[in-house]
């Protein structure tokens, strides 16, 4: 799943139920923090175009290979975009921060006034590929097995259910640990249902190429191990009508083939070889689309706003190591990171210095605490550091010139004060240990941003050394939490919630797979997460927020790198799209194939495609 999750006073609009207990509602959404978007009976979402026509083939890409079409098991390297095959019981409209639409389920019932229990009607129509009906058999199948032999993600989202139940073979309810955990009973809409006759005599936790089934709109056709996986619009698709689903999902088949790296993908665009991408390096774009095809007007470039939380990329710091235990380390070498000569030099001024781990939102700490806000932290100031009771923290400034001297002696201040001094060029504490480390790469494009910072680094008598290794050994590692540092992502909603325990929390520091890749055990950092889950009220999640915020920049847990507020889409003009684009999300789903459009891209590849 995306990323795999997505992200709640939950209210329920829509009809009232005729039942004994007032409070008892049905209806075709959910949200959290105020009502859906959309109505019952809803045509479709404001950004897609519904009459948008089906057909054409579209080809994407992918990086490193795959060995797996199990996404959800902490093993093997699955396939790209594998969801495409599967549905939830809802589905989140790309317009708002967090609300669900029901997909397999057509209704959603609950008690307004009690978070602890929620019961999903699925769609009698609801069908798996092969034909068999979807049934709350399915349902409870799925979680079961997802929690006990799923990725430990899986797990910590869904510890505080408490019982999963089939009421008949349409109706499963959900009941939770707490009626206050507000945005559970929307997650447990999210996760993709899994046939249980498909599983039935296989084994769910092993690696496997065997093409799975599911209910969504697309069946995988073709798979070349490692190479290309082919999905192929289902023409019985049960849910085409849906109005969640109209003007999506409109090409009869999508390819993804698969490139070791970066360049050779890049590559393999400028050939024709496939037809969209997003780019995520900010010289290529600033430098690179100049090619023939683009000239012509037969590549176009488009830059698109989104309102995003940008979330938190860095450096990130891993404290099973014990130099990487001391904030005053963590904090010293963020020093050595010259965001602005790097933006200037390498990022031809593309970025913008990310400054909090819900960075481009109204989630992010700002200024100083507020009273809601210091009330959250009161009670652990102790274990906390100073600077979370000031001003939000801001990372270190340089004027670009590739001279970051004043922050090196503000860091080799931070580090004497730790213990460690230079001794023949190399920093040295008290059991005369050098300060030595190595950063985890996949990615060889990295290396030209990794090389000034380590460069910087040894200026302080830190030896950091660059491991670069293949994406399998790579997700291998991070799963074991076998490095010293690495760079990674945290994304954000716009609604955090209980994907922040995977986060952060002391429990997941100690899960292999979790997403605690810092290994981060504070008990604070633990509290302040619970209030998010727990918020009643938008207010009331934006203050614990901004709280967690504030305190994951004090302890130097990541040394911030940079993000951009808009997509940068590069394609074959062979597609159309509709006028509106969504707000929390790139579209390319809404997208559609132009006939007259394709036949000229494909008529001018006919010598570039492989």
């Amino acid at each position: 799943m995306r990323r795999v999750l997505s992200h709640f006073s939950i209210f329920l609009f829509g009809l009232t139920c005729a039942t004994a207990h007032a409070a008892i509602e049905t209806s075709h959404a959910i949200s959290l923090h105020g009502q859906p978007r959309y109505p019952a009976g809803f045509k479709a979402f404001s950004y897609v175009n519904p009459a948008a026509p089906k057909g054409g083939d579209v080809r994407l890409y992918s990086l490193g290979t795959f060995d797996s079409l199990n996404p959800f098991i902490n093993k093997g390297v699955p396939a790209e975009d594998i969801s495409r095959i599967y549905e939830s019981l809802t589905t989140a409209s790309q317009d708002e921060p967090f609300s669900r639409y029901g997909l397999l389920a057509s209704k959603i019932e609950r008690d307004s006034s009690d978070a602890s229990w929620i019961t999903y009607h699925l769609n009698p129509a609801a069908r798996f590929s092969d034909g068999k009906p979807v049934t709350a058999a399915d349902v409870v199948f799925t979680f079961d097995t997802i929690r006990k032999d799923g990725d430990p993600s899986y797990k910590a989202y869904f510890a505080d259910i408490t019982k999963v139940e089939a009421l008949d073979n349409l109706r499963v309810k959900f009941t939770f640990k707490s009626a206050n955990n507000r945005e559970l009973p929307l997650i447990v809409g999210e996760l993709p249902i899994l046939p249980k006759h498909y599983w039935a005599g296989r084994s769910f936790n092993t690696t496997s190429l065997d093409i799975p089934i599911g209910s969504g709109s697309y069946v995988i056709s073709k798979v070349d191990p490692g190479r290309s996986l082919v999905f192929t619009r289902n023409a019985n698709y049960w849910g085409k009508d849906l109005p969640v689903n109209r003007g999506r999902d409109n090409f009869n088949t999508v390819t993804y083939v698969y490139y070791r790296d970066t360049t050779v993908a890049f590559e393999g665009f400028k050939a024709g070889q496939y037809d969209f991408r997003a780019e995520n390096r900010a010289k290529t774009w600033a430098t690179e689309y100049s090619f023939p095809a683009v000239k012509q007007g037969l590549v176009k470039k488009l830059e698109q706003a989104h309102q995003n939380s940008s979330g938190m990329q860095g450096f990130a710091y891993n404290l099973r190591r014990p130099f990487f235990q001391d904030v005053r380390v963590r904090e010293a070498l963020g020093y050595a990171f010259d965001f602005e000569w790097s933006n200037r030099t390498l990022f031809n001024m593309a970025y913008v210095r990310t400054g909090s781990f819900f960075a481009n939102s109204e989630l992010a700490a700002q200024g100083t605490p507020s009273p809601a806000e210091l009330a959250l932290l009161a009670p652990y100031r102790a274990q906390l550091p100073a600077s979370v009771f000031g001003p939000a923290w801001q990372p270190p400034r340089t004027d670009g010139s590739g001279n970051a001297r004043a922050n090196l002696l503000k860091a080799q201040q931070l580090l004497a004060s730790a213990g460690w001094t230079m001794q023949n060029g190399k920093l040295v504490n008290k059991q005369n240990q050098t300060l030595t480390f190595e950063i985890l790469l996949a990615q060889p494009e990295f290396e030209r941003i990794v090389q000034p910072f380590r460069q910087n680094l040894a200026r302080l008598g830190v030896d950091m050394k660059i491991r670069m290794v293949d994406v399998s050994q790579y997700i291998e590692r991070i799963r074991r939490f076998d490095y010293d540092m690495t760079v990674a992502t945290f994304p954000q909603s716009q609604s955090p919630g209980n994907e922040q325990q995977d986060f952060w929390s002391s429990k997941a520091a100690d899960i292999n797979g979790s997403r605690n890749i810092v290994g981060i055990k504070n008990p604070a950092v633990d509290a302040l997460v619970q209030k998010i889950i727990a918020a009643p009220s938008r207010a009331e999640l934006i203050t614990a927020t901004r709280a967690l915020d504030r305190v994951l920049l004090a302890n130097h847990y990541v040394i911030p790198q940079f993000h951009v507020n808009k997509y940068r889409l590069a394609y074959w003009d062979l597609f159309d799209r509709p006028a509106t684009t969504p707000k929390y999300g790139m579209g390319f789903d809404t997208w559609w194939i132009n006939p007259q459009k394709q036949a000229r891209v494909r008529a001018s590849q006919g010598n570039r495609r492989q």
